[in-house]
């Protein structure tokens, strides 16, 4: 067990754990953060985390569901989402209020629950850090991977159309790589914020383009579905909650906030940043499937003419959008790496051990890039298991795990919430599961 949960204190006997002055503890006032963020910067940040190039698939999504169910769908997916942001962040700092520990990152409270969660859950504390820690490792860094092919195929498309030449993807991969190898050797978070604000920008931007576009001729509602056939439905939720998706920056953010108690606030962080990219996954799903019908692609850009540079910019700019977004992607893995490692290397040698593990990941991601052949169904099967459960799953579990076995309101009506919320989870995992399985299965006959 770390450090962190030898700082937890005797056991009730109702099988919570005790704290002397718990309710007097603020870990806000305990927390002592070098270079703290405003709660813009945050929010920038936030908004950067949930718009990715998911939102250019909104169209498909709205394809599967139909544009009733679409915009219902996508309210409702986003709500969830949203309130199992509040799950996870309140949890962690009702955590960290128990066992006087100022800050907590994702593994910490998963840890922290189980151990001051029911007895027979108490031995699966550590397994439960572990789990976090490396599901979070594994879907970033395979992530991080696809990047680099859509990155490196955007650029292959716009710079050898337009200069005429027949450069390789693999090229502008190596290329891209110089790049994110400078990029992820910032390591505090505020002196991100720049790069999440510029690639917030170029993703507004390259939307507005597809908007342009989409609304260039009249659009007409006819022949386009309304409601989903059911079998049509994991794919509509894979993708919605596939595009929100952040969770990996959700304690992050908020534990190197100036204001933390900005976060979850009814106005706060939280709220405003998926309030606002809800709109555009509706503005562009519903638009986009309305224009295109059944010739709706898998992304906005490849329905735009492909012999006109300001349709070929949108993809472009997506995918710059991508590349300054590289250094926050690369924030929690780092971490993570970093507190496994850290102890064991010398202090005076810190600085050049953290350049050498940041170009060591960025040097085997960009090798997976450049050998594995088609790695979006692995990207796939690896966001269904890991973060389909650490997104829709694991917060709702832990919440539960702490209010256990009398803190569930009238009625035991938050149980009855996290259970509904915990078969939906189960829902979108299974079937993203099963659906990226399929795939890998057709490229391999």
């Amino acid at each position: 067990m770390n450090s962190s949960l030898e700082k937890l204190e005797e056991v009730r006997s109702d099988g919570n754990i005790a704290t002397n002055d718990e309710d007097d503890y603020d870990p806000f006032k305990h927390r002592q953060i070098r270079k703290p963020n405003t709660s813009t910067e945050t929010l920038i940040h936030f908004i950067k985390g949930a718009l990715g190039t998911g939102i250019l698939a909104m169209p498909l999504a709205f394809k599967n569901g139909g544009l009733i169910f679409g915009v219902v769908g996508t309210i409702f997916s986003t709500i969830v989402y949203t309130h199992i942001v509040h799950l996870l962040a309140g949890t962690s700092q009702r955590a960290c209020k128990r066992s006087k520990i100022p800050v907590l990152d994702f593994s910490e409270t998963a840890e922290q629950v189980l151990a001051g969660g029911p007895l027979r859950f108490r031995r699966y504390a550590g397994t439960a850090k572990i789990y976090v820690d490396y599901m979070l490792l594994i879907v970033r860094f395979l992530s991080v991977s696809v990047y680099l092919v859509f990155i490196g195929t955007a650029l292959r498309d716009v710079i050898n159309y337009e200069l005429q030449i027949s450069w390789d993807t693999r090229v502008y991969i190596g290329l891209t790589t110089i790049v994110i190898a400078a990029i992820t050797q910032v390591r505090e978070l505020k002196y991100l914020v720049p790069f999440s604000l510029i690639a917030n920008v170029f993703m507004v931007v390259a939307f507005a383009i597809c908007l342009y576009y989409i609304f260039s001729e009249p659009i007409s509602l006819e022949n386009r579905n309304h409601w989903p056939e059911l079998s049509a439905l994991p794919t509509f939720f894979s993708i919605v909650v596939y595009a929100i998706d952040a969770i990996a920056n959700v304690l992050p953010v908020e534990n190197k906030m100036k204001d933390p108690q900005h976060y979850l606030h009814a106005c706060g962080v939280v709220n405003w940043a998926n309030g606002t990219v809800t709109i555009m996954y509706i503005v562009i799903g519903f638009f986009g499937y309305a224009r295109y019908g059944e010739d709706t692609k898998g992304s906005v850009p490849l329905n735009l003419p492909s012999d006109e540079l300001l349709a070929k910019s949108a993809q472009l700019l997506a995918a710059l959008a991508i590349l300054f977004t590289i250094g926050l992607f690369f924030y929690v893995p780092i971490e993570i790496l970093w507190r496994m490692i850290n102890a064991k290397i010398d202090p005076k040698r810190h600085n050049v051990a953290q350049v050498t593990l940041r170009l060591g990941v960025v040097a085997v991601m960009a090798i997976l890039a450049l050998t594995v052949p088609q790695l979006e169904p692995f990207i796939g099967l690896a966001g269904a298991l890991g973060s389909g459960s650490l997104t829709l799953l694991v917060p709702v579990l832990l919440d539960t795990l702490f209010r256990w076995p009398n803190d569930f309101g009238w009625m035991k009506w938050k149980l009855v919430k996290n259970v509904g919320l915990g078969i939906f989870g189960t829902f979108v995992l299974v079937a993203g599961t099963w659906f990226s399985v399929l795939d890998i299965v057709e490229i391999y006959k």
